[in-house]
């Protein structure tokens, strides 16, 4: 039998009044497949924001790009997850939905196994992530797009 791990107590709790809310757009030229970093600027937006303690939600407006939070430290990391995405959507599977190429139906699936929105905590001002993580629009198209970003806030 597998042992569960052990949870501890709840720590730093607070609570208070929702008071503040900001919304923006931001678009991402893309230079085709792989991943491009966006945390600076999710960061600037929760700085502009006002915000001290909330969630932003990052969404992607599109079905063949997502977002991820990964590690940011080790580009390794991404170069082995396009290595992963490739062989669970590969572009030479025969798909049915080519309208727009062969790596169109792949790009979906990729969208589908990745996320097209996320939330993060704001804590003090500043994005809750861990210290080897970052917020990634992953382009699943070969060739380069611009892509539309919303970003929302709110909290106090």
């Amino acid at each position: 039998m597998r042992q569960s791990g052990k949870i501890g107590a709840i720590e730093g709790f607070s609570s208070g009044a929702v008071e503040r809310r900001a919304s923006a757009r931001l678009t991402v030229a893309t230079p085709g497949q792989g991943f491009t970093e966006i945390t600076d600027a999710v960061a600037a937006f929760v700085r502009q924001s006002g915000l001290r303690d909330g969630l932003v939600t990052v969404f992607c407006r599109h079905t063949s790009a997502s977002l991820t939070i990964q590690e940011n430290a080790d580009p390794d990391v991404r170069t082995d997850l396009l290595t992963a995405l490739d062989s669970l959507a590969p572009r030479d599977a025969g798909w049915v939905h080519d309208a727009e190429g062969p790596d169109d139906m792949p790009a979906h699936i990729r969208t589908m196994l990745s996320d097209s929105g996320l939330t993060v905590p704001v804590i003090d001002g500043r994005l809750g992530l861990g210290t080897w993580q970052g917020i990634y629009l992953i382009e699943h198209r070969d060739r380069g797009h611009r892509r539309e970003i919303l970003l929302s806030a709110i909290g106090a």
